[in-house]
């Protein structure tokens, strides 16, 4: 393991981290309000809807995301929609992560008692109401350790990003490697800028879910 060669590509990783967690905060983002509208859509069963969020949702757990960015990268212009490698990079992860967050969001909303929610409705609380103050609350902190590992899978998924030539991190390892053939030290650094992201985020909802755990919520 050459130091060198290490203190040579590490700014070019910082970058391509930057751009990869940005990135994948804005998916994430998107994700989740995509998955709350299609959970409660399920949930309340609204005809129509309900049926296309669960086609939507058959369709986004069941195909690759690589075969998604494809798609969006390669096929849409084909019919002259052009968009470009970081669109298509945060439309692949929020088409793929909203599936999986309406999954967690559907999995909390019916842990709710139905008492609570019939209680709420005969004391004069409104639809929006009960979700704003009934519902979500308590949904989402019973769903805090299937959120987490949704936000962990979705920021390693995005390292299929290099294939619609997105200069993420793999992009990065991909052209160091191609170019001095340091395999050894690109693959240090790229799992290096993997661990830096995610070990913190594991954390913060380790300590999420134990205050949770501790003020009585997801029991």
């Amino acid at each position: 393991m050459n130091i060198d060669v290490l203190k040579e590509y590490a700014p070019a990783y910082f970058s391509a981290a930057g751009l990869t967690v940005r990135i994948a905060l804005i998916g994430i983002a998107g994700s989740f309000l995509v998955g709350l509208l299609c959970s409660l859509i399920r949930y309340y069963k609204i005809p129509g809807l309900r049926q296309i969020a669960g086609v939507y949702i058959e369709l986004s757990r069941n195909t690759p995301l690589l075969i998604q960015l494809f798609f969006l990268y390669f096929g849409l212009p084909k019919i002259g929609i052009l968009l470009s490698s970081e669109t298509c990079a945060i439309t692949g992860l929020i088409f793929l992560g909203g599936s999986y967050m309406a999954e967690a969001f559907r999995s909390g909303l019916e842990a709710v008692p139905n008492i609570q929610i019939e209680s709420a409705l005969s004391l004069g609380l409104t639809k929006g109401q009960v979700i704003g103050y009934i519902l979500l609350p308590q949904a989402v902190s019973v769903s805090i350790p299937a959120f987490a590992a949704n936000v962990i899978f979705l920021i390693k998924e995005t390292s299929v990003f290099s294939a619609v030539a997105l200069a993420d991190l793999m992009y990065t390892a991909k052209s160091f490697i191609g170019m001095s053939y340091n395999t050894d030290e690109a693959l240090f650094m790229l799992v290096l800028s993997y661990l830096g992201i995610l070990l913190p985020i594991s954390v913060i909802f380790t300590i999420i879910e134990r205050k949770l755990r501790y003020a009585g919520f997801g029991n």
